[in-house]
């Protein structure tokens, strides 16, 4: 192992030669004495040593100190001080060279050797320290991630580049201000201001993520979304010295997930276009064609025909123009809901009168043989609804209820209306095959038919249409379906809507 190069710097020669003998013995190497400031200087220069011992009073105009700061500047070499002095003026004048060390006269060899290898030791230490700061600074400078220090009063020590550039800030401006100026968050959709996740990390000890839809202010005000995580820096157990942030720019993701989420809904808007031309197409066909025969037959046979068979060909062509006249009326329905021209237009009404009136009406449109029971549970059916939107709701859910049960079972409708919560409460219930319980939680979507119903005629719009006219109104829609037992429909609405709503999309 190479000795340790060491300059010893004394005024008095004896003494020097006697430091000098000393440090051989404890086999180290001098390089040199000097006796003055200026003559220790230019030695350090000439011999770069690895250490050098100083005294603090020398010959000459300048003294240990001076010299001492002197070689400190321009050479990163450890001083220790071997002086008589050690009065608290000089060893205050002495901290601001920063010596590796400070020892008084008069000392002994191990008192030198303790020195001496205490002083290197803590300038290898510093070197280690320093490089590693160096390398970690590098690091942090080089990193795309934004970068943010504290201490534990939230103020700012570190900032890389990544972060100057989205915050707006520069570090030797953000040095020493509230993290709040800094890093100013608010919530993306409500603009609200955010808790600093850096206030956090020092109240509860632990890392802290940032919520979704977080934007940052940067120092010109412009709103930048990011996503980030704060991490306590600790001293040691239980004592946090600081905080880092580390967080990052999601403006690109962002604007990416907007444009494919727009794609998306594009795509899904084509192919629902297709299946509505699809499904239109399909049944007005249906109708046309029994029309179509219908008008041929009658036209074959003229008037050969039997006044029967007549009445039964013009009943077809009736019922094929009924049910291409209620999907017309479907499709436009759909279409003014779609472009948010649904409107409520409450007025009083008695509602166990209307539904009754609608379940008559129902009835002798129908006549398939079907048992509409209605139950009323309240004495007072007052209300202001919109009488017509609840005409779609009623005959729509009759519709279904009939559609899917066996004729030999009832469908059992129930009003109840609750003066408390200020809510009509109508149950549609049937007994029919019921809906499987993968379908109930699309049967709201337009032109969705559940599995189990494929090879029955309908469209896929009429609980669409219902759930639109329950929204006009602000209120709420359930099913409850077992396969082979049958359905519950429940529907709430407020008793009183006062004003004009358009209903929700």
């Amino acid at each position: 192992m190479d000795q340790v190069r060491i300059l010893v710097v004394e005024d008095e020669v004896i003494v020097a030669r006697t430091i000098a003998n000393q440090l051989n013995q404890l086999g180290y190497m001098v390089t040199g004495k000097a006796s003055s400031g200026k003559v220790a200087i230019a030695k350090a220069l000439e011999s770069k040593p690895q250490l050098v011992l100083m005294d603090i009073i020398l010959k000459g105009d300048m003294d240990g100190i001076t010299a001492a700061a002197s070689i400190r500047e321009q050479l990163d070499i450890p001083i220790i001080f071997l002086t008589a002095y050690g009065d608290d003026k000089t060893l205050q004048r002495a901290k601001l060279t920063q010596p590796f060390g400070y020892v008084v006269k008069p000392f002994t060899s191990k008192d030198l050797k303790i020195a001496v290898e205490i002083g290197l030791l803590k300038h290898q230490l510093e070197q280690d320290l320093r490089e590693n700061r160096d390398r970690l600074a590098t690091l942090l400078n080089s990193m795309s991630d934004a970068v943010i220090a504290t201490n534990d009063q939230a103020k700012v020590t570190f900032m890389n580049p990544a972060a100057e550039l989205i915050t707006g800030w520069k570090q030797v401006d953000a040095r020493g201000k509230d993290i709040s100026t800094i890093f100013n968050l608010v919530d993306e959709i409500t603009e609200a201001t955010l808790e600093n996740p850096v206030i956090k990390v020092l109240r509860d000890q632990k890392v802290v993520y940032l919520d979704e839809f977080t934007s940052l202010i940067t120092k010109k005000g412009k709103k930048v979304p990011i996503g980030d995580s704060a991490s306590p820096i600790m001293r040691r157990p239980n004592q946090i010295d600081g905080v880092v942030i580390v967080f990052w720019d999601l403006s690109e993701r962002r604007q990416t997930e907007l444009l494919e989420k727009a794609l998306n809904q594009e795509r899904e808007l084509n192919n629902l276009k297709s299946l509505f031309i699809s499904t239109v197409s399909h049944d007005f066909r249906n109708p046309l064609t029994v029309i179509q025969t219908a008008v041929e037959l009658i036209e074959i046979q003229g008037d050969n025909l039997p006044a029967a068979k007549k009445s039964s060909y013009i009943q077809r062509i009736k019922g094929a123009v009924e049910s291409m006249k209620q999907l017309m009326e479907d499709v436009l329905f759909m279409g003014k809901s779609d472009v948010g021209k649904l409107e409520c237009h409450p007025y009083a009404v008695n509602l166990e009168q209307v539904c009754r009136e609608f379940i008559e009406e129902f009835s002798l449109v129908t006549n398939d043989g079907h048992q509409i029971m209605f139950t009323c549970h309240s004495e007072s059916t007052d209300a202001f609804i919109d009488e017509k939107l609840l005409h779609y709701i009623v005959i729509n859910l009759l519709s279904n209820a009939v559609k899917y049960s066996p004729k030999i079972k009832n469908i059992q409708v129930d009003l109840t209306c609750d003066s408390i919560e200020k809510v009509a409460i109508l149950q549609i219930q049937d007994q029919g095959i019921g809906i499987p319980e993968v379908d109930q939680r699309r049967l709201f979507e337009s032109f969705y038919r559940a599995s189990n119903v494929q090879s029955i005629q309908g469209t896929g719009l009429g609980l669409v249409i219902v759930k639109r006219c329950v929204e006009a109104h602000q209120g709420k829609i359930s099913v409850t379906s077992q396969v082979g037992v049958g359905t519950t429909f429940t529907v709430i609405l407020p008793l009183n809507i006062v004003s004009v709503q358009e209903s929700a999309e």
